[in-house]
Formats: C-alpha cells, structure tokens, sequence
C-alpha cells in the first residue's frame, strides 16, 4: 500500500516537472530556427530607400525609478546624457524616492527633470505614476531604465530604427555589466537563458516577448493610459498582461543592448528571487480569470504567458531532477526500473534545454565550472517558497553591492 502511493506521488512530480522541462526544451530548440538570410542586395536597396526618405526622430522620456540608489544612478545618468541624438528629442527624468540630499544635489545640476515624491511605501510602479502626471510634456515614447543600467551612445539612435517600424513596444537586450564573483556570472548566464527562450524563441515564431522591467521602450499614449492600473510590486509582468490583453505585440531586440548590474553576493540574490517568485505567483492568479476569454478570442500570448507563470523556476528544476534521480535509483532496483529511468531522461532534457539556451560565447568551462554554487543558491530559493504572500504588494528592494 505505502509503495502503491509513492509510486501515484513520484507520478505527479513527474508530470509537474516534465511540462516546465518540455516548455523550457521546446522554445531552446525553437531558438536554433534558421533565420532567413536577407540578400546582399535587398539590404543595399532597403538602406538606399530608407537614405532617400527624411530621417524621422521620435521624441523620448527616459524614466530612472531610483530608490536608495545613491552609488549609481548619477553615472547611470551622466553616462545616458551622451547620447549621438539630436537633444531636444529626448528628456531624463529621475524619480529620486528616499535618496541623499548629496545625491539629489548632484542630478539637479544635471539637465534633467529631477522628482521628489514621499511615498508612504515605495515601489518602482507609484514612482512611475508619480513622473507620468507630474510631467506635463507629451512624447512618442517612453523608456524605462534601472538605475545601474547603462547604455552605450548609439542607443536611441538603435531603438529609433525600430520604433519607425511601428512596435509599440520594445524588450531591449538586457546583459550583464559586471562578473566579479560566480554569484555574479551565474546571474549573467541565467538573464541570457531567459533571453533565449521567453525573448527570442518567443519572437521567432510570431510570440511576444517576455519583459525584464528596465531596458522597455513603450508607445507613449499607450504607457499614460495604463500605468495607473499598476498595484504590485511585478509592474513588468502588470504590463505584459495589458499589453496582451489588448493584443499589443512586444518585440524583443537583441541587438540593442541595456548592461545591468548582477547580484553578486546570496542575500541581494535570495532577495531578487523572493521578489520574482512573488509577482510570478501574483501574476498567475492575476491572469488566470481571464483564460476563458483569451481561448475564445484566440490570444495565444495571453495563453502563453499565463502558461510561463506556472513554470518552476529553471534551477530548481535542474536541482529538483537531479535529486529525484538518485533517489529514485536504488529503489527502482527493487520495483520497477522506469521509475529512475524516466527521472534521468527528464533531468538529460533539462540540461539539454539549459545549455542549447545558453549563448556560445558563455558556453566555457570557467562558467560552467560555477554551476557548483548552485546548489546552494537553488536552497534559498527553496527557503523563499516559505515567504511568499500572493496578497502581499509591499516593494523588496535589492541594494548594490559597494
């Protein structure tokens, strides 16, 4: 009898987390798809065209939400206000929320709009209300940035070309800026992973990508007439699921690059989880109301994120799969031995899936050689599962390391 209900258990954990494995393989193999080639001399007629007809320069509002950011939003800041774009088509605005008056001293000198709000509890949504009806200006569009983001000078000449496209909104590439410990290169890697599956696999046959919560460009109109039904602390994901709902496609582009700062030491990590972990459960209960119409309407976005929001988290997976595997060994001896064989295959699948996904440049024995602090790491994600309150809207903050 004990046996017998082991064995239904051991059923149910394998169906669990052989549908994220399978997601998460499916879209690393869809990321491989050949991309038809533009000809030499298609390219050469496009660029002389697009030469010929008047350049057209959108204008831009750049938002830092920045809270407790003293150690780099102002070279953030000064490092974005270099920009090769005609000046009068683009305007900072810093939301300076419980920074040092050292601090805001410094971006007042700065040609920018600098704002002040005291909020009773901070998160990077009220701020983003805050600067929207605070700012009077109107603008072609908005972008959104961390405050330890930094852009190279071509940037909004980059994301221009791709506005005159007609997206209305935009998942920049967000990579890593720093790799000084393997807290750091594992966070590094683990971003690009989800680069390739929820970005560009998503783009490749016809999807939306998946956004990050810094490095977005968004139709102005658009972003004003829905950043106040922002109320949590996953506004990322709060935007994704409007986005959808009113079938506004986001398209992913690689080559534009936003470099962000890595966690590097395991309490701004476990941090970083916790907050992730909460607005993913959040947002699962969130969009799944709404399921029913999306299927009649035939929103195969809105289905697909709802979808990722019951993933479980990739290293957990891994983890999760490796363990069941051993267990499952010696016991099998006795039963039947499908039971390890299949947890085998399962865990092969993952790490399959992880590595097709991982960029070749990052594909090294040094980086990989790092994978021994996951363990670790994976254990305060566990520990994390126990914090989360799906009601809980409070903003945690990941502060940088000195």
């Amino acid at each position: 009898m004990i046996w017998h209900l082991i064995h239904i258990i051991d059923i149910i954990l394998w169906v669990l987390m052989a549908a994220s494995v399978l997601y998460i393989l499916f879209f690393a193999l869809v990321s491989t798809l050949w991309r038809r080639r533009v000809s030499e001399l298609t390219s050469y007629l496009t660029d002389k065209a697009l030469s010929m007809r008047k350049k057209e320069y959108f204008s831009y509002l750049i938002l830092y939400p920045a809270y407790n950011e003293d150690r780099v939003i102002v070279h953030s800041v000064r490092q974005f206000l270099g920009q090769y774009y005609p000046y009068e088509s683009f305007h900072v605005a810093v939301i300076s929320d419980h920074m040092q008056p050292e601090t805001n001293q410094q971006l007042h000198e700065l040609p920018i709009t600098l704002l002040q709000p005291v909020f009773e509890k901070s998160s990077k949504a009220k701020a983003m209300q805050y600067a929207i009806d605070q700012i009077k200006e109107d603008y072609d569009f908005v972008i959104i940035l961390d405050a330890d983001n930094v852009v190279d000078s071509h940037f909004l000449e980059q994301l221009n070309e791709e506005c005159a496209k007609g997206y209305k909104a935009i998942q920049c590439h967000r990579c890593a800026k720093n790799n000084n410990n393997d807290i750091a290169v594992l966070d590094g890697v683990s971003e690009e992973i989800n680069n390739t599956i929820f970005r560009k696999a998503h783009n490749r046959i016809g999807l939306s990508s998946a956004l990050i919560g810094s490095g977005m460009c968004f139709d102005y109109k658009w972003f004003k007439n829905n950043v106040h039904k922002l109320s949590t602390a996953g506004e990322d994901r709060e935007l994704e699921a409007l986005l959808l709902k009113q079938k506004v496609y986001i398209h992913y582009e690689s080559d534009i690059h936003v470099f962000d700062e890595k966690v590097s030491n395991k309490d701004n990590f476990q941090k970083q989880r916790l907050r992730w972990m909460t607005a993913q459960i959040q947002s699962l209960f969130n969009l799944l109301p709404y399921i029913p119409h999306a299927i009649m309407t035939c929103n195969l976005d809105f289905i697909d994120k709802t979808i990722q929001q019951a993933l479980i988290p990739r290293s957990m997976l891994v983890i999760a799969t490796l363990g069941l595997s051993i267990l499952m060994t010696p016991v099998s001896l006795f039963f039947d031995n499908l039971w390890y064989v299949k947890w085998w295959c399962l865990f092969l699948a993952i790490c399959v899936a992880l590595y097709i996904a991982t960029p070749k440049q990052l594909r090294s024995h040094s980086v990989f050689g790092k994978i021994l602090s996951l363990p670790v790491l994976v254990w305060s994600m566990v520990m994390n599962i126990l914090k989360i309150d799906r009601k809980n809207t409070d903003f945690i903050h990941t502060t940088h390391d000195k």
